[in-house]
C-alpha cells in the first residue's frame, strides 16, 4: 500500500443522510440516500474552549453492551460549540433517525469498534459511518464515492481498494474499514495529533485544509478548526460528530432510547477458496439474498470475483451450516456453466455483455491468451444460477431500481436512451432539452462518469414521445412472443441485445419463454429489421 496523502473530497455530510441542509462545495456532492431529514439552518457562533489531549486510548469494557464499550473509548468528549449544541437538538428531536440508523448499523458496528480499538484511535470515529452514509453500505455520491465510509474511485485505490466489473472494495465492510483508519491516522499525524483537524481533511481533503491553515498564518489568526475559513459542509461536518457521540454518551439525558447492540460479533468471515454463485452462498447459509448482499456489498455482480477476495461474510449463527454444505460442493460446481458456439462478428466484450459477464471471466474460464477469438469456436460461459431480479443489490438491480424510481417534472415521458459511441451526458442532456444534473440523477450516476455504448439511459423528456436524431428513433413496444420465438430470434429481428431483454422483464438466459408472453422492448425503430 503506498503511503499517499493527497485525497480528494470522498466523503459526504450527513446533510445527506438527515442532519444538515448544505449546499455542496464544487469538490464534494450530494449522496443518494433514504434518510433526507433537514435541521435548522447554520448560525455564526463564537469559538469554543481548547480540549484536553487523551494520551492513551483507555481499554475496552467487558460489558454485554457494545454502547458500553464504546463509550468508553470516547476521547473527543472536552468541546463544547454552540454549533454542536444544534445538532445535538436536532438529534434528541429525532429519534426514529437514531434508531433506524444503528439498526441498519448493528451488522456492522461491532467490527469497525475492533478495528478501531485495535489501532487506537478514539472510538468517536466509530460513528462516522452515521455522518457519511448513515451505515447504508450501498451509499452513492454524485462525486462518485460509494461505500460506509465514501471513498472515491482514486482515494480508494490510492489505499489498495481493488475495484472491477465483479467487485468493489470501497463498499467492502472490512477493506474499506481498514482503509479509512489507515487514512485518519495518516491525516492525525500530518496535522499534528488534531484530530478535528484530522476529520475536517477526512471530509474536504488535506490540500483545502492546508490553504485554509496558511491563510490563517498569514493573517495572524487562530488555525484550530473553528476558527477556520472553510466549506460550509466541512464547518457541519465534525460539530455533527461530536454531538452524536455527546447524544451516544447520555442518551437519556436526550430522551433517546438507544437500540440494543450485543458486544459480540455479527459475522464471520469463511475463506470460500473459489468463485461462487451467490444465490448458492444464501441458500446454503440459510439467510436471503438481501442479507447476503448487506453483508458483502462488496461484489457487485451475481457471483463472488473469480480472483478473489475468497471470502464471504455469514452471521455467526449460520457459519457452521454453511461451512458443511460449501464442503459438500466440488469446486468446478460453484458456478452454472453453458457452451456458446461463437459467431461471426462477436467480440469477448460483446458475449461478455449478452451473458452478464466480463470480457476478463471469459478469457480466465477458457484459458484464452488474449481477447482474440475465432468463428465456430466454443465458448464456457458462467452464468448465474437465478434471474437477474433475484440478486437484489446486485449493480443491474440496484441501477433498475433507480430508473425505475426516477421521476421527471409534469408532462413529462420516460424513455429509454441506448448510449452510442461519441455520447456525453451533456450531448445527450442538450439533444432531449433536459440538465445534466436530471439525467445523471434518473439513473443513479455523476457527471464525471464515463458512458460506455449500449448502455441504457432513463430520459424524461417533454419534447416528444420518440427522440428523432441523427442517430435514430426509441420507441417502447409491447411484443408478444410467437410460435418459435428465441431470446436470440427476437434480439436479432430488433437489432437489441439479449441481455436488454432479459433486463427490461427481469428473465434469464436460461429460462424458457413461452408464445403469448409479453415483453417490454426499447427499439431504435430505424435500425429493426
Amino acid at each position: 500500500m503506498k503511503p499517499v496523502f493527497l485525497v480528494s473530497a470522498s466523503v459526504l455530510l450527513l446533510s445527506t443522510y438527515g442532519c444538515a441542509s448544505l449546499t455542496s462545495s464544487t469538490d464534494s456532492q450530494t449522496a443518494v440516500s433514504e434518510d433526507p431529514i433537514q435541521p435548522p439552518p447554520v448560525v455564526a457562533v463564537p469559538l469554543p474552549q481548547k480540549p484536553k489531549t487523551a494520551e492513551t486510548p483507555q481499554e475496552p469494557v467487558l460489558e454485554a453492551d457494545l454502547w458500553h464499550r464504546i463509550r468508553a473509548g470516547f476521547e473527543l468528549q472536552d468541546y463544547a460549540h454552540p454549533k454542536m449544541d444544534q445538532y445535538v437538538r436536532w438529534y434528541s428531536s429525532h429519534p426514529e433517525y437514531i434508531e433506524r440508523v444503528f439498526n441498519r448499523g448493528e451488522r456492522y458496528l461491532y467490527h469497525i469498534v475492533g478495528r478501531i480499538e485495535a489501532e487506537g484511535l478514539p472510538l468517536e470515529i466509530a460513528l462516522m459511518p452515521v455522518v457519511e452514509s448513515a451505515f447504508d453500505p450501498f451509499a452513492y455520491s454524485h462525486a462518485t464515492a460509494t461505500g460506509m465510509w465514501q471513498f472515491m474511485a482514486g482515494t480508494g485505490s490510492d489505499y489498495g481498494l481493488k475495484q472491477n466489473w465483479w467487485y468493489d472494495g470501497r463498499r467492502d465492510v472490512i477493506d474499506s474499514t481498514d482503509a479509512a483508519i489507515t487514512h485518519l491516522k495518516r491525516l492525525h499525524a500530518l496535522f499534528d495529533g488534531d484530530w478535528l483537524l484530522a476529520l475536517a481533511a477526512y471530509n474536504t481533503g488535506q490540500g483545502r485544509l492546508m490553504r485554509s491553515i496558511k491563510r490563517n498564518k498569514r493573517a495572524g489568526k487562530p488555525t484550530d478548526f473553528w476558527s477556520l475559513e472553510l466549506p460550509r459542509e466541512t464547518r457541519a461536518y465534525v460539530p455533527q460528530l461530536l454531538a452524536l457521540s455527546k447524544v451516544i454518551n447520555e442518551p437519556s439525558a436526550y430522551n433517546i432510547a438507544l437500540p440494543e447492540l450485543a458486544n459480540a460479533p455479527y459475522f464471520v468471515s469463511v475463506d470460500i477458496d473459489s468463485q461462487l454463485d451467490l444465490a448458492q452462498a444464501a441458500e446454503l447459509a440459510g439467510i436471503s439474498m438481501d442479507e447476503l448482499y448487506l453483508l458483502n456489498p462488496g461484489f457487485n455482480r451475481w457471483a463472488t470475483d473469480p480472483e478473489g477476495p475468497h471470502r464471504l461474510n455469514i452471521p455467526v449463527a449460520k457459519q457452521a451450516d454453511f461451512n458443511q454444505g460449501l464442503a459438500a460442493i466440488p469446486t468446478e460446481s460453484r458456478i452454472s456453466w453453458q457452451r456458446y458456439t461463437i459467431r461471426s462478428g462477436d467480440s469477448l466484450i460483446k458475449i461478455a455483455r449478452q451473458f452478464n459477464t466480463s470480457a476478463e471471466a471469459l478469457q480466465t474460464a477458457n484459458n484464452l491468451r488474449s481477447s482474440r477469438i475465432r468463428a465456430g469456436d466454443t465458448l464456457l460461459i458462467p452464468k448465474a444460477s437465478a434471474n437477474g431480479a433475484h440478486y437484489a443489490f446486485s449493480a443491474p438491480q440496484r441501477l433498475a431500481k433507480t430508473q425505475e424510481k426516477s421521476k421527471g417534472a409534469a408532462g413529462s415521458q420516460k424513455i429509454m436512451y441506448t448510449v452510442r459511441k461519441g455520447d456525453s451526458f451533456w450531448r445527450i442532456a442538450n439533444q432531449h432539452k433536459v440538465s445534466v444534473s436530471s439525467l445523471t440523477r434518473w439513473n443513479g450516476m455523476a457527471p464525471r462518469e464515463t458512458l460506455k455504448p449500449g448502455q441504457q439511459l432513463v430520459i424524461w423528456t417533454k419534447t416528444a414521445k420518440a427522440q428523432t436524431t441523427n442517430q435514430g428513433v426509441t420507441r417502447k413496444l409491447s411484443y408478444r412472443v410467437r410460435q418459435g420465438d428465441s431470446l436470440a430470434r427476437i434480439a436479432d429481428k430488433f437489432n437489441i441485445s439479449i441481455r436488454d431483454i432479459t433486463r427490461w422483464n427481469s428473465v434469464s438466459t436460461n429460462q424458457y419463454i413461452h408464445p403469448g408472453q409479453s415483453l417490454t422492448l426499447f427499439v431504435d425503430v430505424t435500425k429493426a429489421n
